[in-house]
């Protein structure tokens, strides 16, 4: 047995396999241990609630990397992962057992157990061990090397265990006797005396139940106390009285990336990618397999990688490895030749490779059988249906809504945000498009959404239903009338009928109470957006028509006043407002609302005590829609340079006035000439005040904007009233608009053939 343990007679063996979690040297020392050892029954660290669920592991769709999920019942944003990869000594122990047919079990303390014992305020998801030392560092300590990774690499990982006719069971008993003696001098911890208690009843269980040769596979740290012997009455006496909650558990998908963090064993791991072809290669060319992937990588990305890269590449590792005395070379030696060779030196596509290879997108797939909420069965339905199979990498999606397919994704993926669920987040050009036919979307799943989905399944059984519920419930809590408007629109795009009769009747209480212009002036853009979307979809009420018409005709009331007394930082969130509402009334369509909104911008320009800034931009509203004259840009410019302005109020209101310029100033040769003539005016006394406010109005133009007015101005080149219409030149540039002619040309097609 070479020396392992036995713990309950001559005629009863058991042989305590200590591992690393995660580690594919521990997973490939359990395969041939338990190979050499032929148990009868396996036992692994884990939640004992999971043993109906094992044999799923056996199931053709199960694909790891996976992990148990447990959460409360009653509370199911508290849970925890127990995590498997490929390379997982317990998913080899596991799969071992139900491919020879012997009866395996979980035998780690009960999750209802530990769910009850921890606090829900420190619940994060995550099942820890408490160690009070660091073993892997304290063995590397005493064998003289100061990286712990790098000397259990050395010693472990990179081992070929069982071969050549030893004894597979030796290292276990070694790995043992260094654990024995590190668990002297360490302080108990509660914790872990508990978790070992119940594992040596379980112990004790499968001895009783007539097993003879029973292997236990359990993080090393533990193997010292299951060998020890501890009276039962002890055992009994550590775990009488423990609190209990109501749990469930079930397999869900996992990745690589989340396996590089610490969550579940405590045991994450840097380069699970890199550990998983340590184990898909069992010690066999481990470098140059390694190294091929990583050119094949690297020439997809339109790198120019050859064999010959390749070969120097793996002359370079394994001369790096035998220079630093190492068995073999690892991941540091194959990164350090990667860099030199096939990267010239350069560390941006070493990203590239650590993101693909040494952490890997794998994402782990479970069967349909496998227990889920009701709300998760939905959703993997819909999944299905609409060909949107979760991936870890994040993937852009460009939806067009006139095609059903497209117009269902988006109905699913904004009822998942409402349900906090995300795994999609629309991007900008998405946002910039709302109430448009396209929308954009990047996705990208992550194990954790699992507990999301449970979590919220409280709502209902199905995603529509649970939408509905949420967003009702939201628009009744909801004390910010721009919650309700947001809501009101997320729930058209959405396609919620049930849910928007309620958020439109809390819509229209929030508004009927809020006097607040600056509430207004936010909520009236989203709100006009779901009356537009709500008119190409065909699914608009009255009701959204009258309060946009009646939030728009109590904006253009109160906002000369809200525009008075205000500091700098206000002025410009009412000025950020003007603009907005600005475009909304202008969608809205409503003739009697557009006049009322361009008397009360003609108001703000005249009036004195409004913030400059807030001036300043009604002025250019005004201006590029066609309802003030040039002339009179030109008389309100110069009055802000009169001696009774204050400079920095007069760089406010040019502020305000160029805000959104950008290229219009290159190509609106009206609005560049007043400008121009305005700075040109500017008495010297007050240029030094002025100039810093300047700077930073300037400063928000695009660089090639800033480039090209610079240019103009600097060529002399003014805006002649008499000679140009406003904007534009007198006559047709045929040699500039030749371009575009030929790009209509080629759109429309020959003559001949419309």
């Amino acid at each position: 047995m070479g020396g392992v343990p036995s713990l309950i007679s001559a005629a009863q063996e058991i042989a305590l396999l200590g591992v690393r979690h995660h580690g594919p040297g521990s997973a490939r020392a359990v395969g041939a241990a338990l190979a050499q050892f032929r148990p009868d029954a396996v036992l692994i660290e884990g939640p004992p609630e999971a043993d109906a669920l094992l044999a799923l592991a056996a199931d053709k769709e199960m694909t790891p990397p996976v992990a148990l999920l447990a959460h409360v019942v009653d509370e199911p944003a508290r849970a925890a992962f127990w995590p498997f990869a490929a390379f997982s000594p317990e998913w080899v122990a596991l799969r071992h057992a139900l491919e020879e047919e012997i009866p395996v079990r979980f035998i780690d303390l009960p999750a209802a157990h530990t769910f009850a014992l921890t606090a829900p305020a420190s619940s994060d998801g995550e099942e820890r061990e408490a160690y009070a030392v660091d073993p892997i560092g304290e063995l590397a300590r005493a064998a003289g090397q100061e990286d712990a990774e790098r000397w259990w690499d050395d010693v472990v990982e990179h081992a070929r265990p069982g071969g050549g006719g030893e004894d597979a069971l030796a290292p276990f008993q070694a790995l043992a006797e260094a654990m024995t003696a590190l668990r002297e001098e360490a302080p108990e911890v509660l914790e872990d005396a508990r978790r070992e208690a119940y594992m040596r009843k379980q112990i004790r269980a499968a001895a009783r139940a007539g097993h003879e040769r029973i292997a236990v596979v359990c993080g090393a740290w533990h193997v010292p106390a299951l060998a020890a012997k501890v009276p039962v009455a002890a055992d009994n006496a550590l775990l009488r009285g423990l609190p209990k909650a109501k749990v469930e558990l079930t397999w869900v998908p996992w990745t690589h990336r989340r396996l590089s963090q610490h969550t579940g064993y405590g045991a994450g791991i840097a380069s699970p990618g890199w550990y998983q072809h340590l184990f898909d290669s069992d010690g066999r060319q481990v470098v140059e397999r390694w190294l091929a992937r990583v050119a094949a990588l690297l020439r997809e990305e339109d790198y120019a990688v050859s064999s010959a890269h390749v070969i120097e590449a793996v002359r370079l590792a394994e001369t790096l490895a035998a220079m630093r005395g190492r068995p073999l070379a690892g991941l540091a030696e194959t990164v350090d030749a990667v860099r030199a060779v096939l990267c010239e030196g350069s560390d941006v596509p070493l990203r590239l490779i650590e993101e693909r290879l040494i952490v890997g997108d794998a994402l782990g797939q479970v069967p349909e059988a496998a227990p889920a909420v009701p709300l998760q069965r939905d959703l993997t339905r819909l999944q299905r249906e609409l060909r949107l199979k979760p991936e870890t990498r994040v993937r852009a999606l460009d939806l067009d809504l006139r095609k059903d397919v497209d117009a269902a994704r988006s109905r699913l993926l904004h009822r998942l945000v409402l349900l906090g669920i995300d795994w999609a987040v629309p991007t900008e050009s998405q946002t910039r498009a709302t109430g448009t036919f396209r929308e954009s979307w990047e996705l990208s799943w992550e194990p954790e959404l699992a507990v999301r989905v449970a979590e919220a399944g409280i709502w209902g059984t199905t995603v529509e239903a649970a939408a509905s519920a949420r967003a009702s419930a939201r628009a009744v809590d909801a004390r910010q009338l721009g919650e309700v408007t947001a809501l009101a629109e997320t729930c058209l795009l959405a396609s919620l009928p049930d849910a928007l009769p309620v958020v439109l009747r809390c819509l229209a209480d929030r508004a009927a109470l809020d006097t607040d212009v600056a509430h207004l002036a936010e909520a009236l853009p989203a709100l006009v957006r779901s009356l537009r979307y709500g008119d190409v979809r065909a699914t608009a009420t009255p009701l959204l028509a009258d309060l946009a018409t009646s939030l728009a005709t109590r904006i253009c009331i109160g906002l000369p006043s809200a525009a008075t007394s205000l500091d700098a930082t206000a002025a410009q969130a009412l000025a950020g407002h003007l603009t907005a509402t600005h475009t909304a009334i202008t969608l809205l369509g409503e003739p009697g609302v557009q006049a009322r909104w361009v008397a009360c911008l003609r108001g703000l320009v005249e009036r004195e005590l409004a913030a400059g800034v807030v001036r300043g931009r009604a002025a250019r509203l005004l201006l590029d829609d066609g309802w003030l004259e040039e002339g009179e840009a030109a008389r309100l410019l110069g009055l802000v340079l009169t001696p009774g302005v204050p400079p920095a109020e007069g760089a406010a209101w040019v502020d305000g006035f160029l805000a959104g310029g950008g290229v219009l100033l290159v190509h609106d040769q009206r609005l560049l000439g007043l400008v121009d003539a305005w700075i040109a005016r500017i008495p010297d006394a007050a240029f030094p005040d002025v100039l810093p406010l300047l700077r930073r109005t300037f400063s928000r133009l695009e660089p090639g904007v800033r480039r090209s007015v610079g240019e103009l101005v600097r060529g002399g080149r003014r805006h002649d009233a008499e000679t140009e219409h406003a904007g534009f030149a007198t006559e047709l540039d045929a040699a500039q608009a030749a371009p575009a002619l030929a790009t209509v040309q080629l759109i429309l097609g020959p003559t001949e053939t419309r």
